[in-house]
């Protein structure tokens, strides 16, 4: 151990002081062993650090710090050079507010497009998520400091999010949803991992051995630090043999003692501890070193205003351009309509949301722009209210114009963390808008905004439709140079957009409503779906126009690589992402028609042509042998696909004879739907085959009629279910006070009380409180749930004395402390 004098220096109290947090941002630190506290801050796309009271859901604002697009929109831009830049920028600002470890990037899979926390996570596709997510962490940790790649592992949607059990099979869980964190440690070396609150087949994340130990710490020889999502601390012994570092926030104590028990009981071997606190201690001092010198200063706004714009520019999609619309001419009548063009929605809602240095936003902007700019009409109330009246006005005001510019997407409080969304549409009147307009004659441009997936079945009443995504504080100028031509739009969806939900894989099994998530749909996630079964989608994986044109020629393969010539056909200046995929040809198991593999961006002048060379790395051809728990590359043939989506082949080769021969235990005639790509209604019976055991049962467990024993991991939602008044009171309280906050206008106030509270398990009751609850008061309160009302009372009221007693001798001993000194 690299810190082995250090610790043995150190008393049991001591080094189990640092396995959990100081309060709700900090580390302990120990100043007779040299030992600094360092600060977490959550930062995906912008970092929240607060001044003053802390609190994880984004309710009191943060320092103000640039707001770049988020990771939604990041991956749009198929440019792993951009994401390392703007990690670099990233880490320049969480250095000069004095920050060791962003919280991010995040890096779950985009299972379903209802996902309320979508507009965080990169794509639908590992490879593509693994890529730009390691780039984003060599980025931030070239300044000296730590990203932290999240949220470890299936962590796909929201809604009880903090207790559901992720059921998967080995192969899927390997093959998809682990091998974008096996690339953010392998190639981004990440220093830090954030476990997700969910389980997987039956036991918690950080608890997990297979996950924490045979996996990330043996496997991929991960020597960094894990941390828990804030509250995501279920056992506290069970997490350190994990070897789960540190858990946040704070506990006031309370599980430093379970360790100190543990320890003393013969219950934890105090060496599991040591080696915890060893790897804490090599981030705490790694992280900790550039504040030795005077580099941490303050950073350029405006640069970095200049770089979330940068980034914007490359990440928008094109998504549709009749008869070359745009980019728009000169001196055309120009109507802005939509509230959003005045008050743009550039980033999500939850704990990631930045307090912007500064915000672009159309109006402000547009005389800078050579239109003849008839006006502006708000058009749509923001959250979804039906007005004829703002309707006829922009209606009126389109009247005037040659081209409309409408401005619509979905609201900050339908893309939030927490809570998943419940259809993919935008909000009907902003619909209705649109089909009045387009009843002018009138050219309609569309710019939509939102962190993924929604319904375009209305797309039919445009005439171009520019998708911004969420593109961050500069985003409103880094539109009109797309729609004006300053630049040409290189973005491509890092998702597929499906003409209905009902068409998503996983529809049927989203999301896990009671006790667990079946992740029937097996490998068959988005455009790996689609593509296999010949479901036709509106806007494929990878696509994205270009106000040019582009052709690939002279394809050549070898077993090292494969290489190809691309040329601007077209006659201004522009960027074309060309796309690696692979199909196994004659597979002895299941496998979906392709997969992504590689990928690179090309700017090419007019007329310019470029030898393009992608090369093959260890995740190209192989699969997860689930019979001999060995990732494999089978002997068979493989077809080596260029294209510029995941639809629009443009060259291919075959490679013959790669790799070895394998044993499966597959049967054909049991995993008929998985051999065949039909797995949007798996039966029970074929999904246990495919687990190798039996499927838990996903139902509350009743002890009578809609009765449950309520324990640490029952949700506030569930108390509904508990044995006494006291229970059912609390959480249809809940539930009344959020209704009653969205009848006032209190979107994000009710949003936070849903996701912090009614989907809070009992045991975050007492974690995510500072101590306002304490782990004996919390037992009190679960006996009053239980029907134990009196005994539960005096347990609670008992455990309060106690807790205010202790907080007394703290302060009497700090006093103490202080007059010594």
């Amino acid at each position: 151990m690299k810190y082995k004098n250090l610790i043995d220096n150190m008393t049991l109290e001591e080094k189990a002081s640092l396995m959990s947090g100081k309060d709700f941002w900090t580390t302990v630190d120990i100043d007779k062993h040299g030992i600094p506290s360092i600060f977490l801050a959550d930062g995906p796309h912008g970092i929240r650090k607060q001044a003053v009271a802390s609190d994880h859901l984004g309710l009191n604002e943060s320092i103000p710090a640039t707001c770049y697009p988020t990771a939604a929109t990041l991956a749009n831009s198929w440019n792993c050079q951009l994401a390392k830049l703007m990690g670099n920028y990233l880490g320049r600002e969480a250095v000069s507010q004095n920050v060791n470890v962003l919280l991010g990037p995040g890096t779950n899979i985009k299972r379903n497009p209802l996902c309320g926390r979508n507009f965080e996570y990169f794509s639908e596709d590992p490879y593509l998520s693994g890529s730009m997510a390691s780039s984003l962490i060599n980025g931030i940790q070239s300044n000296g400091i730590s990203a932290c790649v999240k949220h470890y592992v299936a962590n796909n949607q929201e809604y009880r999010r903090m207790v559901i059990d992720t059921i998967i099979d080995e192969r899927t869980l390997r093959e998809i949803y682990l091998t974008p964190f096996e690339m953010a440690v392998k190639n981004g070396k990440s220093k830090s991992i954030m476990s997700s609150y969910n389980m997987v087949n039956g036991t918690h994340t950080n608890e997990n051995m297979h996950l924490m130990q045979d996996i990330l710490r043996k496997e991929w020889e991960y020597t960094g630090v894990v941390v828990t999502d804030w509250g995501g601390s279920n056992d506290r012994i069970k997490g350190l043999k994990a070897g789960n570092e540190l858990e946040m926030p704070t506990t006031s104590g309370e599980t430093d003692q379970e360790i100190k028990t543990a320890i003393e009981t013969n219950n934890l071997d105090e060496t599991i501890l040591d080696e915890n606190v060893n790897r804490l201690l090599e981030l705490i001092f790694d992280t900790s070193e550039i504040y030795k010198s005077n580099k941490h200063t303050s950073f350029d706004i405006e640069n970095h205003h200049k770089m979330a714009q940068k980034v914007a520019e490359e990440s928008i999609v094109l998504l549709k351009n009749e008869n070359k619309l745009l980019p728009l001419k000169s001196k055309e009548k120009i109507a802005i309509i939509g509230d959003f063009a005045k008050s743009p929605r550039y980033q999500g809602a939850g704990s990631s949301i930045v307090n912007p240095t500064k915000i672009d936003d159309t109006l402000s902007i547009i005389d800078g722009y050579d239109f003849n700019y008839v006006g502006f009409e708000q058009g749509y109330n923001r959250y979804g209210k039906k007005s004829i009246k703002l309707i006829n006005k922009a209606v009126k005001l389109a009247d005037r114009a040659d081209v409309i510019l409408l401005y619509i997407g979905l609201d900050e409080y339908s893309e939030v963390e927490g809570i998943d969304r419940n259809h993919m549409s935008i909000p009907d009147n902003q619909v209705q808008l649109l089909e009045r307009l387009n009843e002018t004659g009138k050219k309609v441009v569309v710019i939509l905004s939102c962190g993924s997936a929604v319904d375009m079945s209305w797309d039919k009443q445009t005439n171009a439709v520019v998708h911004s995504y969420l593109s961050g504080q500069a985003g409103a100028r880094a539109i009109l140079n797309v729609i004006t031509g300053k630049v040409n739009p290189s973005g491509k969806l890092a998702e597929s957009y499906p003409y209905a939900y009902e068409h998503v894989s996983s529809a049927s099994n989203f999301p896990g409503q009671e006790v667990s998530v079946e992740y029937r749909e097996g490998l068959f996630v988005g455009y790996r779906y689609y593509d296999t079964v010949n479901v036709p989608v509106r806007y494929p994986f990878g696509y994205g126009l270009s106000y040019t044109s582009f052709a690939y020629h002279n394809i050549e393969v070898n077993e090292k690589e494969v290489s190809f010539e691309i040329k601007n056909t077209g006659d201004v200046i522009g960027a074309e992402v060309a796309q690696l995929y692979i199909s196994a040809k004659n597979s002895k198991v299941f496998r979906v028609n392709k997969e992504l593999k590689g990928f690179q961006k090309v700017l090419l002048e007019p007329g310019e042509t470029k030898k393009v060379t992608i090369p093959f790395d260890e995740y190209t051809f192989r699969f997860y042998n689930d019979t001999t728990n060995e990732w494999e590359i089978e002997n068979c043939d493989y077809e080596v696909i260029i294209a510029s989506s995941s639809v629009d082949i443009k060259l291919t080769e075959i490679i013959n004879g790669i790799g070895t021969e394998i044993n499966t235990n597959y049967k054909r005639e049991e995993l008929k739907s998985y051999y065949s790509g039909q797995v949007a209604d798996i039966s029970l019976k074929e999904f246990a085959t495919l687990l190798g055991e039996n499927v838990p049962t996903a139902e509350y467990d009743f002890y009578k009629k809609k009765r449950m024993i309520i324990d640490y991991n029952s949700t506030v939602e569930q108390l509904k279910y508990s044995k006494r008044w006291i229970g059912r009171f609390f959480s249809y309280g809940v539930l009344f006070a959020n209704k009653v906050l969205h009848i006032i206008g209190k979107h994000s106030t009710a949003n936070v009380l849903i996701m912090g509270v009614y989907h809070q398990p009992m045991r975050g009751l007492s974690r995510m409180t500072d101590g306002a609850i304490s782990w004996g008061q919390l037992d009190g309160l679960i006996m009053m749930f239980n029907g134990q009302f009196f005994k539960g009372l005096i347990t609670f009221i008992n455990e309060g004395r106690k807790k205010s007693k202790k907080k007394k001798g703290k302060k009497r001993g700090r006093i103490n402390d202080r007059n010594n000194k």
